[in-house]
């Protein structure tokens, strides 16, 4: 047999081999992803998969970490962030205790600390963040309408000068509380200005707690909108229902 007839009838050999192979595994890849969707909880379009909730964990100490995680949520259950977070759970377990810290350790007024936060995500557009504190705002005492969440909404920065046209139905504090925030995440540096009068309506311990508030919930936005986290990152503040 020439070279010839001997290559040309290997090649097709080959090819005939490389085409049984690809129709065998064929079946094996839907049942590859149906697994993977049964195990994937919930089905989402964030950046990561969040992890199984109840959440796997491979030792007592993990363990600990998502009964502590359970019990600060409860009665909710576990949330978009934390199933993103339990991914790495001794970072998830750090962020519980400062965030419990923020959330029910300090004295700042709950309207103060959630317009602050509220108005952290409208900066940042993180408009899950802006789901979840929005209506707290509203549970203390903030007017759902333009002359309260309606001011916190607005695009353009907030200066603490133009309180008199712009602030709405926010009281002084409110007001100033809303606009160190505003600076805080759009320029990082604050006025002397805005802080002076900060400084002259809060107690040193609220102002510490204010510009913890703010400096935390930034780190909190910018964490949610990098993955999309709860999937709110194409829509805004009237979009997330509250």
């Amino acid at each position: 047999m020439s070279f010839s007839l001997k290559h040309l009838l290997c090649s097709s050999l080959q090819h005939r081999l490389s085409s049984y192979t690809r129709l065998t595994r064929l079946p094996s890849s839907p049942l590859t992803n149906t697994t993977r969707s049964l195990t994937t909880t919930p089905p989402t379009k964030m950046r990561l998969p969040y992890v199984l909730n109840p959440p796997p964990t491979s030792s007592e100490a993990e363990q600990a970490i998502v009964d502590r995680i359970t019990a600060r949520r409860a009665p909710r259950p576990l949330q978009p962030l934390d199933l993103t977070l339990l991914h790495s759970p001794p970072l998830a377990d750090g962020w519980n205790s400062f965030l419990g810290a923020i959330r029910t350790q300090t004295l700042l007024p709950a309207d103060e600390r959630e317009l602050a936060i509220s108005r952290v995500a409208v900066c940042n557009g993180a408009w899950y963040e802006w789901h979840h504190h929005a209506p707290l705002a509203v549970q203390a005492g903030v007017s759902e309408g333009e002359d309260g969440l309606g001011v916190v909404k607005r695009q353009e920065p907030l200066l603490i000068e133009e309180g008199d046209q712009k602030r709405g139905g926010l009281n002084e504090r409110q007001w100033a509380a809303v606009c160190l925030t505003d600076e805080m995440t759009r320029n990082v540096k604050v006025r002397d200005e805005t802080f002076e009068k900060v400084r002259g309506l809060f107690s040193e311990r609220e102002v510490v707690e204010l510009t913890a508030i703010i400096a935390c919930y930034n780190c909190v936005s910018r964490f949610l909108v990098a993955l999309d986290v709860g999937e709110r990152n194409g829509t805004g503040p009237d979009d997330a229902a509250h």
